[in-house]
């Protein structure tokens, strides 16, 4: 395997990373639900898709026996993660989740959030 070869794929393998990352993050961060629904689902989708690639592009290059099962690791995981994120907002679109007050204790300090809309105007 060529260096050329194998710095692209430390490259996929740190993308992978960073939106693995991202998407945990934003999975114990972001406020609501469909906020938090939304960042794994696609930064995830993401990085699993970047880490499989450079699996099977290691496999391919270094001559080691071929894995489809990595391929078929890949193809559910486009398959599903959309439909799952698909049903829970329909689930939570139902159950009128973004109606719902915040949890007691659940609440953030006034401004921190990125929500400024809660905070009252001063009269002028």
């Amino acid at each position: 395997m060529s260096w050329i070869i194998a710095i692209a794929l430390v490259f996929a393998l740190a993308v992978g990373c960073f939106f693995l990352l991202v998407g945990s993050f934003s999975l114990l961060k972001l406020s609501d639900f469909f906020k938090r629904l939304h960042g794994p689902t696609k930064a995830s989708t993401l990085g699993v898709g970047c880490v499989l690639i450079a699996s099977v592009g290691y496999h391919a290059f270094a001559g080691t026996d071929p894995q489809p099962r990595e391929l078929l690791i890949t193809a559910f995981l486009f398959i599903t993660a959309p439909i799952s994120a698909h049903l829970m907002a329909k689930a939570a679109l139902s159950l009128h989740m973004a109606e719902q007050p915040p949890m007691p204790g659940a609440g953030s300090t006034p401004g921190t959030d990125g929500d400024d809309h809660d905070q009252e105007q001063p009269s002028t």
